[in-house]
């Protein structure tokens, strides 16, 4: 190979790697791009969900507070949000009803998962029975207050003693288990 034909080679090299930098430059553009569209539908599918959890607080809040009444028991006092934190426990409960003996422990979704059953009965009332010790010799009522869930998880909840709450249309149907 002559000296020539050598430089023309180091020549035509030199341009395609200026054109693969370029490309490189345009896709990584591209990939910021796709990147930053990616999190704007990331942060409006969250506000979605946060929205329709929200939604089934305040249809469930409102309807227990008008009414007072869960399962047959009423109850004096309802609070929503209930925050408590002591001893490195941190927990919020989305709505507690109580009168002078039943503590009624209620889990709001929008659309109740098998895990969120075992939140639940096992974390979320483990929590309340340390952060809310004067309850202690309460009857505790768990409940799951929900739009949608699925017969067989409707079924393990009321055989785990938990009552559910699901919406008809504008009102709550309540299903106790026969335990």
């Amino acid at each position: 190979m002559t000296d020539q034909e050598l430089k023309e080679l180091v020549a035509g090299l030199a341009i395609k790697s200026d054109r693969l930098d370029a490309q490189q430059a345009e896709t990584n553009a591209q990939m910021k791009r796709t990147d930053e569209k990616l999190e704007r539908i990331g942060i409006t599918l969250g506000n979605i969900s946060n929205n329709q959890g929200s939604v089934a607080e305040e249809f469930f809040y409102n309807s227990l507070a008008q009414t007072q009444t869960l399962a047959g028991i009423h109850y004096d006092i309802v609070y929503k949000n209930m925050t408590a934190n002591a001893n490195k426990i941190q927990d919020e409960y989305d709505i507690v009803m109580v009168n002078g003996k039943d503590i009624a422990i209620i889990k709001v979704k929008y659309k109740t998962h098998e895990g969120d059953l075992d939140k639940l009965l096992t974390k979320k009332y483990e929590n309340f029975k340390k952060l809310f010790p004067m309850y202690k010799d309460y009857n505790h009522h768990l409940v799951l207050a929900t739009f949608s869930l699925y017969d067989d998880l409707k079924e393990m909840a009321l055989a785990n003693g938990v009552t559910v709450l699901q919406r008809e249309g504008d009102t709550i149907e309540s299903f106790v288990s026969a335990a």
